[in-house]
């Protein structure tokens, strides 16, 4: 937007903050390489549009705002003269010719500028503080630097909690098939001993087709065995042992439970019964044993393997690793996924709800970068309950909300945020957590990923023993990224915090 062309007055611009220790020639060479103009209500620039001008409020009005989603949200509203937006670090050198506006700047009422070009206003500085210009470029370029090396400490150490509870888990259903197959090495052994047995014994060749067919409905038994309740388990245990104690079977405490596990009752023990003599009893009971034992054992190692399998899944999930970095994804398998790679850190103590709504639809996002959304954000739930002795509860709730977007809550019963630090949390290296314990770094990427990457926003509501997390996303890709959908977004040259960019700035004088 351009504003209405007007004389540049030295002496006005030396009653600005901003330029009162300069010389009358200096303030001759401002106005001479700079100009004023009038705004009328409305734009002045925006956010994205190239950074050419350093802007400086001579009278009026500003609004400083910055894009978050669908909707601008006001940072700064001020008429204090002399303060500046704009191309203010277009000092930087051979950067400014690619830099762009941060953030949008408006006026409501008609407003006056004075307005040096970004090329100007770079050479001045270099010109008149070359000192200063070094010093600001050694902190701009310091704090880019240390906040990319955190940023990285800070995904090392995710990964490395990470990859301790995914060993963990995977070391549990591990064990229990090694546990198993060791065990189910001895069933077998013992159920060729006892088929043994069975063929040296006296039996008819009728009885051992009955026995085989028994042995063959028992295996279909066991894989259809319905859970039973304790007390209705105890209840059947104590019915097979007394038909076992009442047939001679001795020992029969030990067999019921395998029998009740196994779906098995005493009608399938009277057709046993039937099937051969008395004499011959005990060894059929026992040789079927052996063979609810080994399809039990076999249904414990499929289960642990089946774990790992998930867990392996899981973390394929969850790292992204072979699968476009842009892509249409479900937000349910994402969080389903990092709640899993979670699940060593989040413990029995704390209960998990997921309230999820299944009707939503798959949204354009790069689902890596979301997942270390979740990742950050749990945590910290997990952190605050543990605040509070470690018991509590956390909610993970999907919704489509009023404005259409996609909703991602994450509420725990924490003891909250005070109200004093409640808007410095999203600030780069703030954090509650005691030294060493924290980088201060986890809601700020997660704010740059879901209001830089996905064109979304977070809000935070909290008070003791409810906080919520409020991811919102956008349903359908905007249009500046429907031709990334099988290509990953390009780093951003630079890094900039949320809460600081392109707002108007006073200094301290």
């Amino acid at each position: 937007m351009s504003g209405q062309p007007l004389a540049c007055d030295r002496a006005e611009l030396g009653t600005l903050f901003l330029f009162e220790k300069l010389s009358p020639e200096q303030l001759d060479r401002l106005c001479r390489e700079g100009r004023v103009e009038r705004f009328e209500p409305g734009w002045v620039y925006r956010e994205g549009e190239p950074a050419t001008c350093f802007f400086v409020l001579l009278q009026g009005t500003l609004v400083m705002s910055r894009q978050v989603g669908d909707d601008d949200v006001e940072l700064n509203r001020t008429s204090q003269r002399g303060v500046y937006a704009g191309a203010f670090q277009a000092y930087l050198g051979d950067q400014a010719d690619q830099a762009r506006y941060k953030g949008s700047m408006r006026v409501i009422e008609p407003s006056r500028f004075f307005i040096l070009p970004a090329a100007s206003f770079a050479e001045i500085m270099r010109e008149w503080f070359p000192m200063a210009v070094h010093l600001l470029e050694g902190l701009f370029f310091g704090s880019q630097n240390t906040q990319r090396t955190i940023g990285q400490r800070e995904r090392l150490l995710a990964l490395g909690s990470l990859s301790a509870g995914l060993t963990h888990e995977l070391n549990n259903p591990a064990a229990a098939a090694v546990r198993a197959t060791s065990a189910l090495r001895e069933r077998v052994a013992g159920m060729r001993h006892k088929l043994g047995a069975i063929a040296s014994g006296a039996y008819r060749r009728e009885t051992l087709e009955t026995l085989v067919e028994l042995q063959e409905r028992t295996a279909e038994q066991v894989s259809k065995a319905a859970p039973l309740s304790p007390l209705e388990a105890s209840d059947r245990e104590d019915e097979l042992t007394d038909w076992l104690d009442d047939h001679g079977i001795a020992g029969g405490w030990q067999l019921a439970p395998n029998f009740v596990q196994a779906g098995l009752d005493t009608a399938w023990l009277d057709r046993v019964a039937a099937a051969v003599d008395a004499q011959t009893l005990e060894g059929a009971v026992r040789w079927l044993n052996y063979t609810v034992e080994t399809e039990l054992l076999m249904n414990e190692i499929e289960d642990s393997t089946t774990r790992i399998s998930h867990l392996v899944d899981a973390a394929k999930q969850y790292s992204q690793l072979d699968r476009a970095p842009y892509q249409n994804a479900d937000v349910h398998e994402l969080l389903d996924s990092t709640l899993l790679m979670l699940s060593g850190k989040i413990g029995d103590r704390i209960r998990v709800v997921k309230d999820y709504d299944r009707t939503l639809p798959r949204i354009p996002a790069y689902p890596g970068e979301l997942n270390q959304v979740w990742t950050n954000l749990i945590d910290n739930a997990v952190a605050a309950i543990d605040d509070t002795g470690g018991e509590g509860t956390l909610t993970v709730r999907t919704a489509r909300d009023e404005r259409d977007q996609l909703l991602v809550e994450f509420r725990d019963t924490g003891p909250g945020i005070p109200p004093g630090i409640r808007g410095r949390i999203f600030d780069p290296f703030f954090t509650t957590k005691p030294v060493g314990q924290g980088t201060g770094l986890g809601l700020d990427i997660s704010w740059r990923i879901v209001v830089n990457k996905h064109h979304g926003h977070i809000d935070v509501h909290s008070e003791p023993g409810d906080t919520r997390f409020q991811v919102f996303l956008p349903l359908t890709a905007p249009a500046q990224d429907l031709d990334l959908t099988l290509a990953p977004e390009p780093e951003p040259e630079s890094e900039s915090t949320p809460a600081s960019e392109s707002e108007a700035s006073e200094e301290t004088r």
